[in-house]
């Protein structure tokens, strides 16, 4: 089955590798890559989000220079 998705190897401990077995399980996902890939894609939103509010955070902080 060809496919033009990107491949690569991650090595984890076992601790790890257990709390993605235990994901795939739970969502219950056929194979180890696709719950590690839903895995990586949930926390690139969550950085996103967060990244996202400290900027806004940023924007609504007055300039710390500024005098009264």
């Amino acid at each position: 089955m060809a496919t033009d998705k990107q491949r690569y190897t991650v090595s984890v401990d076992s601790e790890m590798f257990q709390q993605i077995e235990d994901f795939r399980f739970e969502r219950r996902f056929q194979t180890r890559s696709e719950a590690t890939v839903e895995l990586i894609r949930l926390g690139l939103e969550q950085l996103k989000k967060e990244q996202e509010e400290a900027k806004k955070a940023q924007k609504n902080t007055p300039y710390s220079d500024e005098t009264e």
